[in-house]
């Protein structure tokens, strides 16, 4: 029998290739070299040489040709090499490649059997960005135009970005603002006009004390639920002794607390509504109210 080859040592477009491929065998149930063709746009004498070097020199018990369904189909000794097999991973794909659906109408994987709800994107602009970036990475300060709530007028603000975050409806800059001096998040989709080299700084990224400062946010069901309703919510969350630990950034809580629906300043007269709450609250309180 041939040594099965080290994973390490597999080219990188290789791996995407068997990445696939064990991802369409294990949850979709079928492989063929359609597959392959249609996602990387190589031959089907590639595909099929991919599939059986992947087979012998990776893992030699993990598909079995089913002549009735015209594929390859994972056995029942079937171990991944190269994707993680958990249905979280699986799901995050589908999410995240739903986008590019129509470039790989031939991989379906379910496709037809899910629905991503898709956020608009909010307007970013190329001659934004560039320059953002630029001084992200030589630490740059440059000035931007910025509006908000408070002040709907452009005004003209010195910033040194090191960060870009994306909340999971927006996107945001981490950057020393010298007007307020200090370190702040700057909505991406507010920026007018082009950003301005100004000059370089010294408000770098470990400066940032909220940035490099861990903290835990602390999730638990709503004390006014009774236990078998705690128990669903405890299940749903994948709690543990009644908790969800998250942990993260000082500078990066509020965000935690979006992505939950968690509005630390209302609670909702129904439980049932409410269903989480953060335990910590009060420890938190310093990073949630400006």
């Amino acid at each position: 029998m041939k040594r099965m080859q080290d994973i390490k040592q597999v080219r990188w477009d290789l791996a995407l290739r068997y990445r696939l491929i064990e991802t369409v065998a294990w949850w979709e149930g079928r492989l063929t070299t359609g597959h392959l063709i249609q996602s990387f746009g190589i031959s089907r004498q590639q595909a099929s040489k991919d599939i059986n070097t992947y087979i012998t020199e990776h893992a030699p018990k993990n598909l079995t040709y089913d002549k009735h369904l015209k594929g390859y189909v994972p056995s029942k000794q079937f171990k991944p090499r190269f994707i993680d097999d958990s249905a979280n991973a699986y799901l995050h794909l589908l999410n995240q490649t739903h986008s590019r659906a129509p470039h790989i109408e031939g991989l379906a994987l379910a496709y037809a059997h899910t629905l991503v709800l898709e956020v608009p994107d909010r307007t970013i602009r190329p001659e934004v960005l560039r320059p953002l970036l630029k001084a992200c990475r030589d630490s740059e300060v440059i000035a931007v135009e910025y509006v908000s709530l408070a002040n709907p007028e452009p005004e003209t603000r010195l910033i040194a970005p090191h960060t870009l975050i994306y909340t999971g409806m927006r996107w945001h800059v981490r950057a020393y603002c010298e007007k307020n001096r200090e370190y702040r998040d700057f909505v991406l989709s507010r920026l007018r006009g082009q950003p301005e080299f100004e000059r370089k700084t010294d408000n770098l990224i470990d400066e940032d004390e909220d940035w490099n400062t861990e903290i835990a946010v602390v999730i638990e069901p709503d004390s006014r639920l009774k236990p078998a309703q705690k128990a669903i919510i405890e299940a749903d969350f994948g709690m543990a002794e009644g908790v969800l630990v998250i942990p993260t950034r000082r500078a990066l809580v509020k965000y935690v607390l979006q992505r939950f629906q968690i509005d630390p300043k209302k609670h909702d007269p129904k439980a049932a509504a409410q269903q989480i709450v953060v335990k910590n609250l009060d420890e938190l309180k310093p990073w949630l109210y400006e």
